[in-house]
């Protein structure tokens, strides 16, 4: 009793990342310096949630350095798909305290 049920299709509670999880980061590193038009000192997960679609939805928080941090999410379709992991949005001016939410 108590215990939380993921909801199918739902975003799951945040949680420390893994070293899988900053390996999926890392891959969409220069999509986000690209789109966001910064090269950020740090690129580091600090929280992580998933969302269970065709594929998978990764949303991060990650510390960019100097106290700045952005959420990101990163799409990892399904094993077999030619692509590989692609940052969908971000939002930035985020703080180490902002709640990771659905966006």
């Amino acid at each position: 009793m108590g215990q939380k049920k993921s909801v199918v299709g739902g975003m799951g509670e945040p949680k420390e990342p893994t070293a899988e999880d900053q390996a999926i980061l890392d891959k969409v590193k220069e999509q986000y310096e690209k789109q966001s038009g910064t090269n950020p000192g740090e690129f580091k997960a600090i929280l992580v949630s998933t969302q269970v679609v065709a594929g998978t939805n990764y949303f991060f928080k990650v510390d960019t350095g100097e106290d700045t941090y952005s959420h990101v999410r990163v799409f990892v379709p399904l094993p077999g798909s030619d692509a590989g992991p692609t940052l969908v949005s971000f939002q930035a001016n985020k703080t180490k305290d902002d709640e990771l939410e659905y966006f």
